[in-house]
């Protein structure tokens, strides 16, 4: 089944994270998606069903899960739905999967920082066995050993891509830090009701 689904929900479960033998990164958890509705007789929202859910992310998709999320947190989640059914010990029932292609914070509940972090094309395209290695404590990669073929070579300046590079605009840090022109009290000129 090819259909994708996108979920809210709650992560049940904290990330379980692991690396293959062959280097790829995989982290699992549980969602709960809970349904509240109004209900107008009572004036107050009633809690309904909760559809659950396992979702898996692969690669670097699932080192920023790991990294990122925690039992507890809203979060919106996009990807494959497969539907299994299953039996054991003469009980069965039905199990929906999500393959992860997309996972992060529900921002209508809160607020979240985000933080770009490179991409390591080794991750996808290198031979089992020679893919870089990571931290299993804190998810990062590290390409610290090099192929004798290929020795490191520091990036010039000119090799960053724009997007990678940080910002170091003094002018609009010292403009934010300033107060707004144009009002004797320095303020935005709008009064606090």
């Amino acid at each position: 089944m090819n259909d994708t689904i996108t979920v809210c929900g709650i992560v049940a479960t904290e990330p379980r994270h692991l690396v293959t033998e062959t280097g790829i990164a995989i982290t699992s958890l549980r969602l709960a998606s809970p349904s509240r509705r109004w209900d107008r007789q009572t004036s107050a929202w009633t809690n309904g069903p909760t559809n659950w859910y396992t979702v898996t992310a692969f690669r670097s998709l699932a080192t920023n899960v790991n990294r990122s999320l925690s039992k507890g947190d809203r979060v919106v989640v996009t990807g494959r739905v497969r539907i299994r059914t299953w039996e054991r010990d003469g009980r069965g029932g039905t199990s929906v999967e999500i393959d992860a292609e997309g996972m992060g914070h529900d921002l209508a509940w809160g607020i979240s920082n985000w933080m770009r972090l490179s991409r390591h094309v080794a991750e996808a395209t290198t031979a089992p066995g020679s893919s870089p290695r990571i931290d299993h404590e804190t998810g990062e990669v590290h390409d610290d050993v090099p192929d004798a073929a290929h020795p490191p070579v520091d990036a010039a300046p000119d090799d960053v891509h724009p997007d990678e590079q940080p910002d170091h605009d003094d002018g609009l840090v010292a403009a934010l830090d300033e107060p707004p022109h144009g009002h004797p009290d320095g303020g935005s000129g709008l009064d606090a009701a």
